[in-house]
């Protein structure tokens, strides 16, 4: 949990922008529309390049903070910058996963 409340700016926005697809998902399954289902890949596109970029920005820090330091680095160290970078991707996926489940009950109401 405290690698959650540690997230900088960029990884909340990030999380709020891997969460939308879920958001238009849940407004797909109570009222199916075909306007609401063509936003959904280019969200999901931007919650996968949300995610991607998150990473990528947390190994970049991680690497920054390590190089930086004399050698050598406690693993512990590494190990909390590391687990800090995947919180995004593993809340993008999770929310992803939720989202085209709910498409997937939006479809059934179709005719």
């Amino acid at each position: 949990m405290r690698a959650v409340t540690n997230l900088g700016i960029v990884a909340i926005l990030g999380a709020i922008v891997s969460a939308s697809p879920m958001v238009m998902a849940a407004l797909y399954a109570f009222r199916p529309d075909d306007r609401t289902l063509a936003l959904m890949r280019p969200l999901s596109l931007a919650a996968v390049f949300a995610a991607l970029s998150n990473t990528f920005l947390g190994i970049v820090n991680s690497l920054v903070y390590v190089s930086s330091r004399p050698a050598p680095v406690p693993l512990n160290v590494v190990a909390a910058g590391l687990a800090e970078t995947f919180v995004v991707p593993f809340l993008a996926f999770g929310c992803l996963s939720v989202a085209w489940l709910l498409v997937t009950i939006g479809m059934r109401k179709q005719p």
